[in-house]
């Protein structure tokens, strides 16, 4: 999938995970409900930190382009240290490592404890990186003729603004981690699902996502799962664009409606 449907999926799945939040009992208060869609939209877009080519390379500037040739080999490596009998010979790490329920887990409980441990300025340095991400994604017609100057601004005034009114009381910074000390520690949440929304989107795709990795299927450790062939499309077709992104609008409102009893 292209950025911007990576971006609508992880909003809309964060927005449903509060309305299924609601019907279980632990309904979100709108703060984390809207904080939570925009990390997770953003979020989407950070497995690519594989592909020098995606969306989050030019996000923060030469910092984004060279983490990304950085972490294109580390996954290479990884690929090539793992790799079972029947996988094929690669020539670089795009959808491996990064693309995989390893990662996802890895990522968000680190984001979680570093949201715990790190305070306040830890908390509003992942929700820049996430809200810079997210205009990037949501809006990536505006921020492709806007200066990254501005992208960042927004982003920074963005994440000090809902910073702000999450720690108001009964705003959500101890939303279902509500011991002493655990406040943020749900920020991993929205990252995890938005990484794993990222691989299974691109699971439909023609080449598939290697999801289940390091689990082995058959004599492939990293099994490209995925519908049957006939099913899966190519990323920026017009399936992507013209029936999955309104689907994900869709969903996501419907989502939201219900998270806010408003259906």
């Amino acid at each position: 999938m292209m950025g911007p449907a990576h971006s609508l999926s992880g909003a809309a799945a964060w927005l449903g995970v509060g309305a299924a939040a609601t019907a279980a009992g632990y309904a979100m208060p709108w703060p984390v409900l809207v904080v939570g869609a925009l990390i997770c939209a953003g979020a989407a877009l950070a497995p690519d930190l594989d592909h020098k080519s995606a969306t989050i390379s030019r996000a923060f500037g030469p910092v984004s382009k060279t983490l990304c040739e950085i972490v294109d080999k580390l996954s290479y490596a990884v690929y090539k240290a793992t790799k079972g009998a029947g996988d094929p010979r690669r020539t670089g790490g795009h959808r491996t490592l990064t693309h995989t329920w390893v990662w996802a887990v890895l990522v968000g409980g680190g984001c979680s404890a570093a949201a715990v441990t790190g305070g306040r300025w830890a908390v509003l340095a992942i929700l820049f990186v996430h809200l810079v991400l997210a205009v990037e994604g949501l809006l990536w017609r505006a921020a492709r003729v806007s200066s990254d100057i501005l992208v960042w601004l927004l982003g920074a005034t963005s994440a000090w603004i809902l910073a702000g009114v999450l720690d108001k009381p009964g705003h959500g910074a101890d939303w279902l981690f509500d011991a002493p000390g655990q406040e943020y520690m749900w920020l991993g949440l929205p990252i995890v699902l938005g990484a794993l929304v990222h691989d299974i989107g691109d699971a439909l795709t023609v080449s598939g996502c290697p999801i289940l990795w390091p689990i082995p299927i058959g004599r492939k450790r990293w099994y490209p799962l995925g519908p049957p062939k006939a099913m899966r499309f190519r990323a920026g077709s017009w399936v992507e664009m013209k029936v999955l992104m309104p689907v994900f609008m869709i969903l996501g409102g419907l989502g939201g409606a219900a998270a806010l009893n408003v259906i």
